[in-house]
Parts: structure tokens; C-alpha cells; sequence
């Protein structure tokens, strides 16, 4: 997954949007009912405070609090506070690459018990956004709120001024690699900010329902084999021939290749055209365009869910407070124009809000290659050895590209050190 609130100097996406600790705000009105308390992180907690006015009319005697941290100290809190059983809030908010960690701890509730009925509406959502949100029994601990297609941000004037086309880019994976080097020939602009970017979304090529990245659908280590060699040998190429700037994303270096215009192409979720808008590269508009990943991939980036603490205080007004978020479709719709999450809710995205032109992207409807996508992603569960996989396989591909160690030696290592962690 894209965010990394772990590794230092790496910044979590959200944690860049917002100072260290933001204040919660209470409901509008001053009542003496128990308020529902919502645990959320920036930029999320934003569509949180959008619907507030929505939650007042529905729910008049329940006022809405929300005590929001930045990314890492969220996650952080929320893992204190489930390890302890105190404390806790009625509603948790989390990103994906916690969930696997989170579900595998047994804190959640399963939103298919009876008394919430989840399972009535689950066929409103992606599938594979649902399959994020299970536990490895099958339980599901999280409902998605917003979701991340994958797509290829690139460039337009670069490819212009460099003579090449978007299809240039986005038909298969070498070819993408043989335009790099005619921009940076062209332009001076690297291809990517890092090599790492491409390990990444190779790692996810050929992956069918219910098979994840590190572990398969019995849970065997899935660590070293084809898709793992190709990752490394196509990103290793990548930093060979000089293609990146050896910038990890969400650093101060990612940040400032943007607006200084050194990068002419980012793979992420669609929601990094928002951050590219609102605070990386504003002066940019019009300059940038959307495209498939290459090689006709499809993949989810990221996605916010919303969970229920086993000791939560208000349970039903939780689940309330859930299918507001996730199921009412003028609330995800607002979520959209208010934060540029891309909603879970499948006939939001039937809006005709799709078909709409994106200044920030040349007028592109791109909304709606963001649509097509999401609903191709295979459904991927995780699992809650994910976080400990990711970052062995990082540590592995670092050795590759900057201490020239053969790929077959590092793979076997991360694949051993995966399999030992794991039976800890």
C-alpha cells in the first residue's frame, strides 16, 4: 500500500495535509447526551465534518464529536486503545494497509452479526473493497468508505515536448520504461520519483480473487516468486538507466519533484490528482492527465473504512453513523467535492458527476476511466502479516538497487525472514 507512517523520513499522505495534532470538534449543539464519538485522521475526518449538519437532522438527540490525530498517531492510539479495551471510541476510522493488522487482533465488531445486517448491503460496494474489509475468518471488521483506482498521472506537456503519445506510456511495461529514457533525453524530467513506485504495482500483476500480494489463499508465503523477480528486475532497470530520483514517496524530495516539475509521471491512487490540486502542485493545472496503468493493469491504491470496537460505548448509533457515511449517497457524493475521495458506493458512482471535466486535469473526464477501473480490481483480501511483508520486500529491493545484491539472493532471504516473522 501506498502510505507508510512507519518508516522515517516517509510522511503518510494524510499526515502531510495536516498539523501534528488536530483539535476535535464537538457536535453543533450543546446537549447533555452522550455524544458519538468518531476517531478519525486528516484528510478523512473532513467528510466527517461535512456531513455533520446531515447527522444533526437524522440523529438530533446523538451529537457528533470528533477527536482527529494525523495519520500515525490515529493508528497508533487506535491500536492502544483496542490492545486495553479502554477508551474507546463508538467509531474508528482506518486506512487499509492497517486493517489486516487490526482484523487478525480480534477488536472489531463483525458488521454481518444480526444486529448490524451488513450482509443486506454489501452488494452496493466493490467487491474487492468488501474482500479488504475481512478478516482471515471471514468476519467483516471494516466497511469502506472511499476507494483508490489505480491510474497512471502523467505530463501532458512533457509527452508533448518529448514527442510521445499517452499510449506510449500505458501499452506494456518496457515500453513504458523505453519512454522514460526519451523524456529524460528530451525534458531532463525523470520518469518516476522512485524505482520503488514500479516494484510496487508489478507486485500486483496476474492477481486473481482472493490471492494477495504476499500471501496466497491458504496463506502461503507468495515472497520470491515470478511476479516478485519481474518486480525487482523491471525497477532495478528503472534506477540503472537513471530514470528516477531516488525520491521515496511522501518525503520533502517527493513533494518538491512536483513543483519543480523533475517528474513526468506518478502511479497512485485516482486521489493524488486532488492532492496534486489542492496542495502539490496547484500551479500545474491543466498540465496533467490520467491514464490506465500500464500494461492493462488494474489495482486499488489506498481506501478509508470505517470500524465498530468491540467496547464501543454506542454501537447502534455507530452503525448509524456507518451507513450514513458509507450508504447515503448525497453523502458520498459530498465526500467527493469536499475531500476527492472517490466513492465506495457503487450508484454514487453512477452519478452524473462523472461525466463531469476536471479543470486540474485539461478538462479530462477522468472520473469515469476511474470508474471502469474500480470495477475490474480483483478482489484482494489482506492479511494481517501484510505491514511485516511490505516492509522486508522494501528492505530486500533497496539491497538490489543500491547495494548491487543479485535478486534471486535477496528474495530468498526477505522470502525466509517473512516465513520466520510470520510464525512468531
Amino acid at each position: 500500500m501506498p502510505m507508510s507512517a512507519t518508516e522515517s523520513p516517509r510522511l503518510a499522505r494524510r499526515t502531510l495535509l495536516a498539523a501534528p495534532l488536530a483539535l476535535s470538534w464537538p457536535g453543533a449543539r450543546a446537549t447533555g447526551a452522550a455524544p458519538l464519538t468518531l476517531a478519525s485522521f486528516p484528510d478523512l475526518d473532513r467528510a466527517a465534518k461535512a456531513a455533520q449538519a446531515d447527522w444533526d437532522r437524522a440523529q438530533p438527540d446523538t451529537p457528533l464529536r470528533v477527536v482527529s490525530r494525523n495519520y500515525a498517531d490515529h493508528h497508533n492510539a487506535m491500536s492502544a486503545v483496542l490492545a486495553t479495551g479502554s477508551g474507546q471510541p463508538d467509531v474508528m476510522a482506518l486506512d487499509l494497509r492497517f486493517i489486516g493488522k487490526f482484523a487478525a487482533g480480534g477488536g472489531l465488531e463483525d458488521l454481518l452479526a444480526p444486529a448490524y445486517g451488513a450482509g443486506e448491503l454489501l452488494d452496493r460496494l466493490p467487491r474487492f473493497s468488501v474482500a479488504q474489509g475481512r478478516s482471515p475468518k471471514g468476519a467483516l471488521v471494516a466497511m469502506p468508505t472511499d476507494i483508490g483506482p489505480g491510474t497512471l498521472l502523467y505530463r501532458q506537456d512533457l509527452l508533448q515536448r518529448a514527442g510521445l503519445q499517452e499510449s506510449d506510456l500505458t501499452a506494456s511495461w518496457p515500453g513504458f520504461i523505453a519512454a522514460g529514457r526519451e523524456l529524460k533525453r528530451a525534458t531532463g524530467a525523470a520518469l518516476l520519483t522512485d524505482a520503488a513506485e514500479l516494484r510496487d504495482i508489478l507486485l500486483r500483476v496476474g492477481l486473481q480473487d482472493g490471492e494477495g500480494i504476499y500471501f496466497g489463499r491458504q496463506g502461503e508465503v507468495l515472497v520470491g516468486n515470478e511476479r516478485f523477480q519481474r518486480a525487482f528486475e523491471l525497477g532495478l532497470a528503472v534506477r540503472r538507466a537513471g530514470l528516477d530520483l531516488k525520491a521515496p514517496s511522501w518525503t520533502n524530495e517527493w513533494g518538491a519533484a512536483f513543483r519543480q516539475g523533475r517528474v513526468a509521471t506518478q502511479m497512485m491512487g485516482c486521489w493524488l490528482a486532488g492532492h496534486l490540486k489542492n496542495w502539490l502542485a496547484p500551479e500545474q493545472a491543466g498540465l496533467w492527465r490520467s491514464a490506465p496503468l500500464p500494461g492493462g493493469l488494474v489495482a486499488s491504491y489506498g481506501g478509508s473504512f470505517y470500524a465498530i470496537p468491540r467496547h464501543a460505548p454506542n454501537k447502534a448509533a455507530a452503525w448509524a453513523f456507518i451507513r450514513q457515511m458509507v450508504f447515503d449517497r448525497a453523502t458520498q457524493l459530498q465526500s467527493l467535492r469536499v475531500l476527492d475521495a472517490f466513492p465506495a458506493l457503487l450508484s454514487a458512482q453512477d452519478d452524473a458527476v462523472m461525466e463531469e471535466p476536471i479543470p486540474y486535469l485539461g478538462g479530462q473526464r477522468a472520473r469515469l476511466l476511474w470508474r471502469d477501473i474500480a470495477r475490474r480490481v480483483p478482489a484482494t483480501p489482506v492479511h494481517k502479516h501484510d505491514s511485516l511483508a511490505t516492509a522486508v520486500v522494501r528492505s530486500a529491493f533497496e539491497d538490489v538497487v543500491s547495494q548491487n545484491r543479485p535478486i534471486p539472493e535477496a528474495l530468498a532471504e526477505a522470502r525466509d525472514l517473512v516465513i520466520r516473522r510470520a510464525r512468531r
